[in-house]
């Protein structure tokens, strides 16, 4: 994949990347893509919903009280009619696979990324 366009760093630090717990996984059968709907505990920015193309990968248990990392500053986007409102970020593996991203460590409901 190549690399993308340069950003400054006032366009990059106008992403809100948050650290937030999943707390429910449903199943999305609706999704074009083998999908989850997430639902993620962002402590004081409350509870959020995500769709995550996630499920070749991941069994619902595994995520369950797993940490994320999420943009909570973009736009709702409607997926198979499901409003996503936070994108969890994950690294694309050169066969398709997503691995999620995470902190090494226990950390703070809501703490920005910086």
């Amino acid at each position: 994949m190549e690399p993308k366009a340069r950003v400054t760093p006032e366009e990059f630090q106008r992403v809100d990347m948050r650290v937030g717990r999943i707390v429910a996984v449903d199943p999305f059968p609706e999704a074009r893509k083998p999908s989850y709907k997430l639902t993620i505990d962002f402590g004081p920015l409350g509870m959020k919903r995500s769709s995550a193309a996630i499920r070749p990968w991941y069994e619902p248990n595994a995520l369950i009280g797993r940490l994320v990392i999420a943009v909570v500053n973009l736009p709702v986007r409607r997926v198979a009619g499901f409003p996503s409102e936070v994108l969890v970020l994950g690294a694309i593996q050169p066969d398709g696979r997503v691995v999620l991203l995470q902190p090494d460590s226990e950390a703070e409901l809501g703490s920005p990324i910086a």
